[in-house]
């Protein structure tokens, strides 16, 4: 499979194309796809969403993605790495909580652009960003930057709404750097048990629970159960796997424990949770 990499701090494109970019690829870096005009389809790790104009979507390093081109589509493409975001003027804490909302947008198909408010002022960022590229005037690149941060920041706002635990100003950076663990370690339970976490992260075990909650507001367990209920929905409401091929990518002993776990969440099993939302038309982000 293609990995792309980025040689600048951040790069700008925009394309008019009647077929997707190239299928199957990953990136060494982030990327913002912003929908001008155009439908089709999304892939991004194994599921799919309907795509239109106002659509934006992050791909995230090592994310898996593609896009299907129905009617002709006009892409904004906004690509920058972690060099470029460390080398602007955060501080430690706000930096690291930038990184953890970008680096966990991860896995999720469909837009991310939640505040309704948000979608014509990305619209208009997009176009300016543009503009710049096409005039070439004064000052051109350090307004382009004003305006890729701009981007950014709005990005993470957006993202942070539905991340499955807040992401608040008193999360330090060591809890910061726990939720990335367990968002990455999700397919691996002997990793999520707070004797492996304690070592991870010199925490006592005694004290870790204590540790989790004071930081983030949740018990340890919640988050790691709500993680992976989101992980489950996505899965069966926009892919194709089957039922024990989800059980077994997130580490459930079988199919009947991830039912078991689905059960106790929703009051439904995995086939009446998908036929649920096979009844109901997709709805638009």
């Amino acid at each position: 499979m293609k990995h792309e990499t980025l040689y600048e701090p951040f790069e700008v494109a925009f394309s008019k194309l009647d077929e997707g970019p190239s299928a199957g690829h990953r990136h060494l870096f982030f990327e913002l796809v912003y929908i001008m005009s155009g439908t089709g389809k999304q892939c991004i790790n194994k599921s799919t969403f309907n795509y239109r104009p106002g659509h934006m979507f992050l791909i995230t390093p090592q994310d898996c993605h593609s896009f299907d081109v129905g009617a002709t589509t006009e892409f904004f493409f906004l690509r920058f790495n972690d060099n470029y975001i460390r080398s602007k003027s955060f501080h430690t804490d706000d930096l690291r909580r930038l990184e953890y909302i970008l680096q966990n947008a991860n896995h999720q198909p469909g837009c991310i652009l939640k505040n309704l408010s948000d979608k014509p002022l990305v619209r208009s960022l997009a176009e300016a960003v543009i503009a710049e590229f096409v005039n070439r005037d004064l000052y051109n690149r350090e307004l382009v930057e004003k305006l890729v941060n701009t981007l950014i920041v709005i990005v993470a706002r957006n993202i942070a709404k539905y991340l499955p635990a807040a992401v608040h100003e008193d999360t330090d950076g060591r809890a910061l750097d726990m939720l990335h663990y367990v968002q990455a370690n999700l397919c691996q339970p002997e990793k999520l048990k707070a004797e492996h976490l304690s070592k991870q992260f010199g925490v006592s075990e005694s004290y870790l629970g204590r540790y989790f909650k004071n930081k983030t507001q949740e018990t340890l367990q919640q988050y790691i159960s709500n993680l992976r209920l989101r992980h489950i929905e996505s899965r069966l409401r926009f892919s194709d796997l089957r039922v024990h091929e989800i059980a077994a990518e997130l580490g459930f002993a079988d199919e009947s424990h991830l039912n078991k776990f689905l059960r106790k969440a929703t009051g439904k099993s995995a086939l009446q949770f998908r036929k649920e939302m096979q009844r109901v038309a997709q709805p638009v982000a």
